[in-house]
C-alpha cells in the first residue's frame, strides 16, 4: 500500500474548500470575496482560490455575491446550527452537453442499462465495505461472521431483476455492516440501527455528518463536468435533491467517511462528551464538527498510488475520476465499472 499526505508537497495555488463557522456577512469586495464578521473583523479571500464554500452558521448574502461567485462556478453548501445539511446553491451550469444529457436520459429510461449501472454502484460500495471489514478483521476484531454474510449478499446482486430488489439487497448489506460496528469501535457507544432524520444517537449523528461531507464533495466534482446531477440510476430521481450525487457517494462513503469515523473514535478523538441532545435528536458540538471537517479535508487530500495511472492521486481526485468514468461510459458505450479499493 502506498499512502502519503499530499499536503506535504501540495501546490500552493490549488483551489480549496472554505468553511465558515463565525456569523457575519459574505460579500463581494472588488474582485475578491470578503467575510465581514459580526465582531467587526474582516477577511479577504481571492476568488480564484475557492473551490466551494461551506456555511456552517447564520450568514448574510446578497445577489451581487451570488452573481459574482456564479461566474467562477463556486457552489455554497448550507448547514444549520446543529450541523445538519440544508441545501446547496448550485450556480448555473457553464459546462453543458446536449449529447451527454440525451445519453444520461437514455441510460435511465432503458431498464437494463439503468439496472446495470445501479448494480455497479452497489457492487463497488459493498466491496469497499467488505474491504473495511477485512482491514479490521486482520487487526484482531472478530468480524468473520459479518464478512461471510456480506460475501453471501454480494453474490445476490447479479440476480436482482430491478432496482427496487437491488435496493433491498443494499439495505441488508448496510444492516449487516452497521451491526459489525460494535466490534470495530473501541468505545461503548449505543448504536442499534441506522436512523437518519433526525439522528437519534452519537454514531448516527457522525454518519449523517460525514456522509453529507462526502455528498457535497461529489456534487462539487460533478459541477466541474457536463453531467446532470439530477439524473440517477440507483436512487430515484427527485425534484428536491441531486440524486446522482447519492449514487456516486455510495462508493466513497466506506472509504472516506466510515474509515474516518472508525479512526477518530478508536483514537478517542471523539467521545460521547462531544455530542448534545436536543428534543428528539443528537448533534455534534460545533468545536468537534470543526475538527471532523479538518480531518475530512486531510483525508480527501491523502494520496494513493493509482494502479492504472501509475502516479499518486488524492481521494478527492478519485471521485473526479469516477465522474469522468461514468461520462465515458455514456458517450463511448463502454460498460461502467465502479471504483473498488485495492489497499
Amino acid at each position: 500500500m502506498y499512502i502519503t499526505n499530499e499536503r506535504k508537497g501540495w501546490v500552493s495555488n490549488m483551489k480549496k474548500s472554505y468553511y465558515l463557522y463565525k456569523g457575519g456577512r459574505l460579500q463581494r469586495k472588488d474582485n475578491s470575496l470578503e467575510i465581514a464578521y459580526k465582531d467587526g473583523s474582516k477577511k479577504s479571500i481571492p476568488v480564484e482560490n475557492v473551490d466551494d464554500i461551506y456555511i456552517m452558521t447564520e450568514f448574510d448574502l446578497n445577489t451581487s455575491l451570488l452573481n459574482f461567485i456564479s461566474q467562477y462556478g463556486i457552489s455554497i453548501h448550507f448547514f444549520n446550527h446543529y450541523g445538519f445539511y440544508t441545501g446547496t446553491y448550485y450556480p448555473k451550469e457553464n459546462l453543458v452537453s446536449g449529447k451527454l444529457l440525451i445519453e444520461q436520459v437514455k441510460h435511465y429510461i432503458d431498464n437494463n442499462k439503468r439496472l446495470n449501472i445501479a448494480k455497479e454502484f452497489i457492487k463497488s460500495a459493498s466491496y469497499n465495505i467488505y474491504r473495511n471489514l477485512n482491514y479490521y478483521n486482520n487487526r484482531g476484531k472478530s468480524l468473520d461472521d459479518y464478512i461471510k454474510e456480506i460475501e453471501y449478499l454480494r453474490k445476490q446482486i447479479d440476480f436482482c431483476k430491478d432496482v427496487q430488489e437491488l435496493m433491498g439487497i443494499e439495505g441488508n448489506i448496510r444492516k449487516t455492516y452497521y451491526n459489525s460496528w460494535q466490534n470495530i469501535i473501541n468505545q461503548k457507544i449505543e448504536f442499534e440501527k441506522r436512523v437518519r432524520n433526525p439522528p437519534d444517537n452519537a454514531i448516527n449523528s457522525l454518519i449523517s455528518y460525514t456522509n453529507t461531507l462526502v455528498y457535497t464533495r461529489v456534487l462539487s466534482e460533478i459541477y466541474k463536468t457536463q453531467l446532470n446531477p439530477t439524473i440517477s440510476y440507483l436512487h430515484e430521481p427527485s425534484e428536491r435533491r441531486f440524486s446522482l450525487c447519492l449514487d456516486i457517494a455510495e462508493i466513497f462513503k466506506p472509504i472516506i467517511a466510515d474509515r474516518l469515523i472508525f479512526s477518530m473514535l478508536n483514537k478517542k478523538q471523539i467521545t460521547e462528551n462531544d455530542f448534545e441532545k436536543s428534543l428528539n435528536f443528537i448533534y455534534i458540538k460545533e468545536e468537534k464538527r470543526k475538527e471532523i471537517t479538518r480531518e475530512m479535508d486531510l483525508r480527501l487530500q491523502t494520496t494513493i498510488k493509482h494502479k492504472k495511472l501509475n502516479r499518486e492521486v488524492s481521494y478527492e481526485y478519485l471521485i473526479r475520476l469516477e465522474v469522468y468514468k461514468l461520462i465515458k461510459s455514456f458517450i463511448e458505450g463502454q460498460e461502467y465499472e465502479g471504483f473498488k479499493m485495492w489497499w
